[in-house]
């Protein structure tokens, strides 16, 4: 049995106007996300964690933003991809520590269904899936709600 294990990070402008993707789940804010796809950057961190643990380059190098088949799509299906590809090199996913850093809105309430969408297009269950949330006490630019960061870690196991 081999063990891995996988960190991922990605950070987003965000701007007035977009709409804000989180964890899959649409919030209500006066700002979202910036980029490329949905700009979900936490499933963009859990992804980068996937990938890491399973040698796989990172999320830019699977789905670039120079590539206009993944302009606007949703993180969960790059999610379900990244899945794919580790299961395809012999891995099955054990679980999923993920961390929000941002000033607003709360999410504690979009928490449960966070977890939902992540658990459908992991297969993971939802109880090994692990979502918090911090701020940066006002300072910088995700004090000022310019930015918002996401830290995920992962565990893979090889099965085959």
């Amino acid at each position: 049995m081999k063990i891995k294990v996988g960190f991922g990070f990605d950070v987003h402008q965000m701007k007035a106007g977009h709409p804000f993707i989180v964890g899959g789940v649409n919030m209500e804010h006066h700002a979202g996300a910036f980029g490329h796809s949905d700009a979900d950057v936490l499933v963009h961190a859990i992804c980068d964690a996937i990938l890491g643990a399973a040698n796989l380059e990172d999320i830019g190098y699977h789905f670039p933003n120079t590539d206009m088949r993944w302009k606007g799509v949703s993180s969960l299906f790059l999610l379900e991809e990244c899945v794919r590809l580790i299961t395809e090199k012999g891995f099955v996913l054990g679980n999923i520590d993920g961390m929000l850093c941002l000033e607003a809105p709360k999410i504690k309430p979009y928490i449960p269904l966070m977890k939902e969408k992540i658990a459908q297009a992991t297969g993971l269950e939802i109880e090994d899936i692990s979502i918090k949330a911090t701020t940066n006490e006002t300072m910088g630019f995700i004090g000022r709600e310019e930015g918002v960061v996401a830290y995920a870690v992962c565990l893979i196991e090889r099965v085959k």
